[in-house]
């Protein structure tokens, strides 16, 4: 039976120094998955990148193909192995396809539950697919990990509960608002909290961003990139005025923000709430600000109780979709020996014994006038007809040869004499 393995390396067993110099993009990715397909040692092959991992999943012809493949890495990234081999994570069979049906379903990932990984997975097979790397057993398996991701995000809520802190504030202000897509959102400082949080504000469609940073090149760095609008930092005031949510993470040492300044922009937007995250420390929003009419200050304090909160709901949702996982190892593990040669022959043999049965017993009320003996010939001369029948196909399934891939013709068998466990008719 064909091996699985996975080699990788991710934010848990690399720093981010190292996992940049793995990272592959999307070019070297479709290069990388060109070499697998031509590489006479490897039947069928996937690469997986994203910032936090690097991951290459494949089949092996002869041997395990390891060490070739860790020195492939090395050479396409012009890298010494001596400079990740002790980043690696190495995974075989069960272990291996556990791990990739945890990393599309999200229990992997730095945010456990962040939606985006699904889509980089489903990408990553594209890729594949695109190039002809991928093959049954691969296609079979991405499939399944695709269906567990989605069962996962159906029946946990382990997406439903921000987990950090960028996230939680663009939750709050969800919840404030209910409907963010007509709210404008004003980000001070231009940092990595501010980006993230940025990304979150896209899932739900906010209508206009505005970024006001000290060093104006890098708010327009952050506003091109979301198609927003940079404004200087001295401006910040003035817009309070068309912006109904300000994210504030600037690393200043005061108020960025005080009370007088927002009485006075209230009077602007007609006292139209105006809601305000502080996810700075020290504080950037003056918190005096919570007696002017309309408005609201929330620091990183409040944001942190509602994490943890959220964080115990999501260890017990994790369990649960570990289950998931588990279910969904169990009946993948079961289509993977359903392609032994043995099983398939005993299934086409039980299948046939059973339809002549059925149609024998079907017309054997119509022969009571002929004799006993005569009515066990003609039984055994359907029996004979079905063996004769199947005799071919089973030879052909006895009769592996070196250079033939013997789970694609197993695979082909079973869809054509429909002998495939019920899961698959399920899905």
């Amino acid at each position: 039976m064909s091996q699985i393995i996975l080699i990788g390396a991710n934010h848990k067993t690399a720093p981010v120094e190292v996992r940049e110099k793995l990272s592959f993009t999307s070019d070297e990715t479709l290069a990388a998955l060109e070499h697998l397909k031509q590489d006479p040692g490897i039947k069928e092959g996937l690469v997986f990148s994203t910032c936090n991992r690097m991951e290459i999943l494949y089949i092996p012809e002869t041997g395990d193909q390891i060490e070739q493949v860790i020195e492939f890495i090395s050479g396409h990234k012009n890298l010494p192995v001596s400079e990740f081999r002790s980043c690696l994570y190495i995974y075989q069979g069960d272990e291996a396809i556990r791990h990739m049906f945890c990393v599309a379903a999200s229990l992997d990932s730095m945010m456990v539950g962040e939606p985006q990984i699904l889509g980089q997975v489903k990408q990553a097979y594209k890729a594949a697919t695109k190039v002809g790397a991928s093959g049954v057993l691969l296609n079979r398996m991405m499939h399944k990990s695709f269906s567990v991701a989605k069962r996962v995000r159906k029946e946990t809520g382990i997406g439903d509960n921000a987990v950090s802190i960028s996230y939680a504030a663009i939750e709050l202000a969800n919840k404030i608002f209910s409907d963010l897509s007509t709210k404008s959102v004003m980000l001070l400082g231009a940092g990595e909290m501010a980006e993230l949080a940025v990304e979150h504000l896209m899932t739900h469609n906010v209508k206009s961003i505005v970024v006001a940073n000290r060093t104006f090149k890098n708010a327009l760095t952050l506003a091109q990139k979301f198609n927003g609008k940079a404004v200087q930092y001295e401006e910040r005031v003035d817009a309070l005025s068309e912006v109904d949510i300000i994210i504030s993470s600037t690393g200043a040492t005061d108020y960025v923000l005080t009370r007088d300044q927002v009485k006075q922009a209230m009077k602007k937007r007609n006292h139209n709430t105006i809601f305000f995250i502080d996810i700075a420390v020290p504080r950037d929003i003056d918190p005096r600000i919570n007696k002017v009419s309309n408005a609201y200050v929330y620091d990183i304090d409040d944001l942190k109780n509602i994490v943890e909160t959220n964080i115990q709901q999501r260890e017990q949702e994790t369990v649960k979709a570990n289950r998931f996982v588990e279910e969904a190892l169990v009946t993948f593990r079961k289509w993977l020996d359903s392609l032994a040669v043995v099983p398939t022959i005993k299934a086409i043999n039980d299948k046939m014994t059973s339809i002549v049965d059925m149609e024998f017993n079907k017309t054997l009320p119509g022969l009571s006038h002929l004799p006993e003996k005569d009515i066990e010939a003609i039984r055994r001369m359907t029996r004979a007809i079905a063996t004769r029948a199947i005799h071919d196909p089973i030879r052909f399934l006895r009769n592996t040869g070196d250079h033939r891939d013997d789970s694609l013709y197993l695979n082909v068998t079973r869809q054509l004499f429909d002998l495939d466990i019920p899961e698959k008719k399920s899905q």
